[in-house]
């Protein structure tokens, strides 16, 4: 770990490996490009995937960057999938298109460019110099201000050389798709038997008839905003009272209140920013950072909210005005509980009976339940890396990145089994899992009218009413697990090293303590014989279990650095983070160092 760093190990350089990807490349207007095609622009790569929530959270950090050297810099995005339909090139070009993505993009299913970067993480950025050189990588969010900065000294530092050509980036924007919805998120059935439904892709929430389709009015501008009649990439809806509709804003980080009488929009909790680790996490509603709210439910009285972001449950009171945590550690995996200690990642849906709050808790395709003493439990689903379609009881079955839940009249639950395409029953009564429709199209909530339920085919940008069956669909069953490679490691000691440069200008801000954060732990738990747990320094020795052949290595790692200026009382700081799941395989002759990059460049890399 280091704090700071001399600028020429900063700026130690490595030639930047060939950009190759078998799905090709989106937003150039067919043409393909290779490095040579860049030289003289700083490139900056950003390895996201689309399900990812803290890929989304870089793409927003990344536009006032993109706009202000729009001469200079070209972002690539390497659309790296963990999930088997994320891999699908169709998917790929409809995500570019619902988060508003304006730079190229290159389809890399087979991540052959994340193994030549040495990629671990999603999200992970990679700066380029105009010669083409990696100059710079960093993990995880939160590194904007680090990276306008090295792109402003690279300006200057090759404009001199005479090495910077400005002029017009490669990107080409797609052509404009007419159609009512695009990409909707969630839906709401209003008292007046109409539908809410929020237009994630247009910034707007649609009003549309009984029938789902003829439009009956638009709330919002249609325009990226936080103002009166602004949202940004809405999702969850929820009925507060028969005139009022709390909507998750997700992008804004907010909760707004619409009046459906009048159409007026106003903000209950956020400020508008996002929420990072050391923010209040409770007090009053319109003074706290939230995190990419993405679903929203009443239960017990309260406002829950699907905390995306930070992996969490959050409650809005809408007596008192206040937020606080409901459940969740901000820690990202599948493990139940007391609220306070429980895991959850990227929960994106809710569906609230009398007695549970259903959660779809989608990185670990897992449907999760909370009970009335808060307490959390999970239903089906077993981790951050198992996934698939598979049928019959709840033990053994798999879903594939659920982004919705419904509760059903008999106490059973419908799942928008989003990456599968399906619509998903799980009934607690007999604990079996079935498949009540697929050949959906990226289904991300669902509705109950009657005897039908009204399904948000996101993909389709469209509202597909369909009869509940009474019997459920065959479908084969396939299980699958996240395609990266595994790190060959050896049995024993194994030193892992989370490299830390704070950016130029700045340093690790000690001024309450220590500055940095390491939490290790290991699927399964016995790999790891020595070194998990938390602590404060970003190097640690760990054991590892020769007779566990294989498994995966959790790391979170947290940092925060602040200007280093005597002279300023009140210094910008700033906090990066990122988590990590490294499969490992014990093997002879494997690596017995473990080298992560948080911020900089590994000074031991060959």
């Amino acid at each position: 770990m280091n704090d700071s760093a001399p600028a020429a190990v900063r700026r130690a350089r490595v030639r930047a490996p060939e950009l190759v990807g078998k799905g090709g490349w989106l937003n150039t207007g067919g043409k393909e490009y290779t490095l040579a095609d860049l030289r003289g622009r700083i490139v900056v790569l950003d390895f996201w995937t689309f399900c990812c929530i803290n890929c989304l959270h870089v793409l927003d950090e990344l536009r006032e960057l993109e706009e202000q050297h729009r001469d200079t810099l070209v972002i690539i995005g390497v659309h790296s999938p963990k999930f088997v339909h994320e891999a699908e090139h169709a998917a790929v070009v409809d995500a570019v298109e619902r988060y508003g993505v304006e730079h190229p993009v290159l389809d890399d299913p087979e991540l052959a460019t994340w193994k030549q970067y040495a990629v671990r993480a999603w999200p992970t950025l990679v700066v380029i110099d105009p010669e083409g050189y990696v100059v710079a990588q960093h993990a995880g969010e939160g590194h904007a201000h680090a990276i306008a900065k090295l792109v402003e000294e690279l300006e200057a530092e090759h404009e001199a050389k005479g090495t910077l050509h400005r002029g017009e980036g490669p990107y080409v924007a797609p052509e404009p798709v007419a159609t009512d919805l695009r990409f909707p998120g969630k839906a709401l059935l209003l008292p007046s038997g109409n539908f809410l439904v929020s237009d994630t892709t247009r910034h707007q929430l649609v009003e549309l008839a009984a029938d789902g389709e003829s439009v009956v009015r638009r709330i919002g501008s249609g325009e990226r905003g936080f103002g009166d009649d602004a949202f940004n990439e809405p999702q969850g809806l929820a009925l507060l009272d028969e005139n009022t509709v709390v909507v998750a804003d997700t992008v804004n980080h907010a909760l707004r209140a619409v009046d459906l009488a009048s159409g007026a929009v106003t903000t209950l909790a956020g400020t508008g920013k996002q929420w990072w680790q050391g923010s209040p996490t409770s007090g009053p509603a319109l003074e706290v950072d939230l995190s990419s709210p993405w679903d929203v439910a009443v239960f017990g009285g309260k406002v829950w909210i699907a905390m995306a972001g930070v992996h969490q449950l959050w409650t809005y009171d809408p007596e008192n005005g206040t937020v606080e945590v409901a459940a969740g550690t901000t820690n990202e995996g599948l493990v139940d509980g007391p609220g306070a200690e429980a895991w959850f990642a990227q929960p994106s849906g809710l569906a609230a009976t009398g007695e549970r709050l259903w959660v779809a808790d989608s990185e670990t395709s897992a449907l999760r339940w909370v009970d009335l003493d808060g307490h959390v439990h999970t239903a089906v689903g077993t981790g951050l890396f198992d996934f698939g379609h598979r049928d019959g009881d709840a033990a053994q079955a798999l879903l594939q990145h659920p982004l919705g839940v419904t509760a059903l009249p008999d106490g059973s639950v419908a799942v928008s089994d989003t990456y599968n395409h399906a619509l998903r029953r799980y009934d607690p009564a007999t604990g079996q899992v079935t498949t009540l429709a697929t050949d959906l199209r990226e289904p991300s909530d669902a509705v109950l009218v009657g005897d039908d339920i009204v399904v948000v085919e996101s993909a389709r940008h469209r509202l597909t009413r369909l009869r509940l069956p009474e019997e459920a669909v065959r479908v084969e069953s396939v299980a699958h697990r996240t395609q990266r490679a595994a790190t060959e490691v050896a049995g024993g000691k194994l030193a892992l090293d989370v490299i830390f440069q704070a950016p130029a200008g700045q340093k690790l801000d000690t001024r309450y303590g220590p500055s940095t954060r390491l939490l290790v732990s290991a699927t399964p738990p016995e790999l790891l014989v020595s070194g998990d747990g938390a602590g404060t320094d970003l190097a640690r020795e760990l054991t590892l279990n020769p007779e566990i052949t294989e498994g995966v290595l959790h790391v979170s790692a947290m940092a925060a650095s602040c200007d280093d200026d005597p002279a300023n009382e009140y210094p910008a700081c700033h906090v990066h983070q990122q988590d990590w799941g490294v499969p490992v395989r014990i093997a002879e002759g494997g690596a017995d160092r473990l080298p992560l990059v948080l911020a900089g460049m590994d000074e031991h890399q060959p």
